[in-house]
């Protein structure tokens, strides 16, 4: 694996809310910038109303695209995820779905609360950066 995670001692620690605090990415490794992506299916229609099914499908359809370079989801260094009028409810789901795919060693993560994504019925939406060794 081409990068590091540590969650330093003297801050809490994050693993259970689906992050880690820090990572490093040695000089010359080649990044990959995945879009955002929702909760669709192969035709670009959200496939469900429900949000934490919508945080599964997204987190799925990252791992196709990390597939189409060759990466799985342990190259991952960085989430940055959106979420429509986030409370407190919402980081249940999203947890979850970061501790099933990468365990004690998730990748950083910022969660954002947004009003609005592009189509209505977008309810969360994830970008990766990824690094290859």
């Amino acid at each position: 694996m081409a990068h590091a995670i540590v969650n330093p001692d003297g801050l809490h620690d994050p693993v259970p809310f689906g992050y880690s605090h820090t990572a490093t990415v040695p000089a010359g490794t080649e990044l990959v910038l995945i879009a955002g992506q929702y909760g669709s299916g192969p035709d670009g229609s959200v496939v469900s109303t429900d949000f934490a099914e919508q945080v599964e499908q997204a987190f799925r359809n990252v791992g196709v695209a990390l597939a189409a370079h060759g990466l799985d989801l342990g190259h991952v260094v960085q989430l940055r995820t959106y979420v429509v009028n986030h409370d407190v409810s919402k980081l249940g789901p999203i947890a979850a779905a970061v501790q099933e795919r990468w365990g004690t060693k998730p990748p950083t993560q910022t969660l954002i609360g947004v009003a609005s994504l592009a189509a209505p019925d977008v309810l969360f939406e994830v970008e990766a950066l990824a690094a290859r060794p």
